[in-house]
């Protein structure tokens, strides 16, 4: 059984990896030169490799650190404790035990105890499908309180959505909430994060390996241009030198970028893939001589300030596996449209820079030793009130041809973990598939007559 896969990030080779342990001879074509697509790596000018996007894996991430121990890299996790804080107005407000919450100045002693008790309920909620229809606000103003909601929830909403989440559903802050409390360990409730040595790519190179003992191929730099149906099933891809025919498909790419590989498929269908939309994001990492907070997470509730938050990655990754460096990650999400993907690195740069120096007294420019932008379209999938409907299905309308996105991975965040989860579900689907399909063409060899020897033609 041939399939072959199309994207060779981070669920393109997990899915792979599945699908090659369980027999089946697996060919993958990425666009570009380098495997892991977001969670890929980047290399400084000094010949340094770090993740190109900030990763953290949690102490509670289990598929994942499973997944690490098969592939027998478990040794290369290193987790550490952590520590959160809020930014506003010039000051920073830590928020990692009970203490410092009940001293947060920014709510009065009700506001504080209506925050924590936000925390608290979305640790009970057991069937999801009861905020699907409740807006984040509606929620948050019902368990924190307006004056919470206004200080607290709405910068940092406004900062995630690039300004628009009225149709979003709680959902979104309840997967983030009982996320980010997973993290907490022991009685003290210390919060602990983690990374790979290397980084993600250590990772990707452990299941590219893996599936190429099994016979499998990982094709860099070979973009497919086209998936070819024939009479409503998928048989094979378009590339450069000509099509390759494949017994099934599978496409890890996001929806619209789905859509426009499929010119064959139906009109309905295409059309219903183009509602799917996603956050982008402008995301540049700042590479310092020195730390420049401590904190892992910096939630931003400032509007004056232009990025989502600040990740210092370096806060959990001990410098000396990232060539001594310390990486702080200032990321803009985009809303589709946006003019912050228009803006040159250069804008960027200085936008950036000037919020730094305004934000953080003691940070001067010539800590920088280099300053890199990234930039991608479709990052995050936005999911609407009620909208699970407009989520697209693992198994398509099309024979043969099986859909693996980040699109599919609702209420959960779209992570390493719930990443690596979802892909071997689809596995299993597909490889149900090639099952049923062999069964069904055994059956039929089983019933055709077979004409007697003496009238068969023997060529010697």
């Amino acid at each position: 059984m041939e399939v072959a896969i199309i994207g060779g990030g981070i669920m393109g080779v997990t899915l792979g990896y599945y699908l090659a342990q369980r027999g089946v001879s697996v060919d993958i074509y990425e666009a570009s030169p380098v495997a892991g697509g977001l969670a890929g790596p980047m290399t400084l000018p000094d010949g340094t490799a770090i993740d190109r996007f900030y990763h953290a894996i949690l102490s509670s991430d289990s598929h994942l650190t499973r997944l690490c121990a098969e592939l027998g890299i478990a040794d290369q996790l290193r987790f550490r404790e952590t520590r959160m804080g809020f930014y506003r107005q010039g000051a920073i407000y830590s928020m990692n035990n009970v203490a410092e919450f009940l001293r947060f100045p920014l709510l009065n002693p009700l506001d504080r105890m209506r925050l924590g008790f936000t925390v608290l309920a979305a640790q009970l909620v057991r069937d999801w499908h009861q905020l699907e229809g409740v807006s984040v606000e509606d929620w948050l103003v019902r368990l924190s309180g307006r004056r919470a909601f206004d200080t607290v929830w709405r910068p940092m909403l406004m900062a995630k959505f690039d300004g628009g989440f009225e149709d979003t559903p709680a959902t979104y802050i309840w997967s983030r909430l009982v996320r980010m409390k997973s993290t907490r360990e022991g009685a003290n409730q210390k919060e602990m994060a983690g990374h790979l040595i290397g980084g993600y790519i250590t990772l990707i190179n452990a299941l590219v390996e893996r599936i190429q003992a099994a016979g499998g191929r990982l094709h860099l730099s070979t973009p497919v241009r086209e998936v070819v149906i024939e009479n409503g099933r998928a048989v094979g891809v378009r590339l450069a030198d000509g099509v390759r025919r494949f017994d099934a498909l599978a496409v890890t790419m996001q929806a619209p970028i789905f859509q426009r590989l499929i010119p064959g498929a139906a009109e309905d269908y295409r059309a219903f893939l183009g509602q799917t939309e996603y956050l982008g994001i402008v995301c540049p990492v700042v590479v310092l001589d020195r730390p420049l907070t401590g904190y892992w997470t910096l939630n931003i509730t400032d509007e004056s300030v232009p990025f989502t938050g600040v990740i210092e990655t370096t806060a959990y990754i001990d410098p000396q596996y990232v060539g001594g460096h310390h990486l702080v990650y200032l990321p803009k999400y985009t809303a589709p449209g946006s003019p912050w993907q228009q803006k040159t690195d250069a804008e960027i740069q200085e936008l950036w820079l000037a919020s730094l120096e305004r934000m953080f007294p003691r940070f001067a420019r010539d800590q920088v030793r280099y300053f890199l932008v990234h930039r991608e379209r479709y990052v995050e999938p936005l999911h609407r009130l009620n909208g699970t409907d407009a989520i697209p299905g693992v198994q398509t309308p099309i024979a043969g041809l099986t859909l693996c996105t980040t699109a599919q991975i609702y209420p959960a965040l779209t992570n390493g973990e719930s990443v690596t989860r979802h892909a071997e579900s689809a596995a299993e689907l597909l490889l149900n598939g090639l099952l049923a399909r062999r069964s069904v063409a055994d059956d039929v060899a089983m019933a055709t007559p077979v004409a007697p020897l003496d009238s068969v033609a023997v060529t010697r």
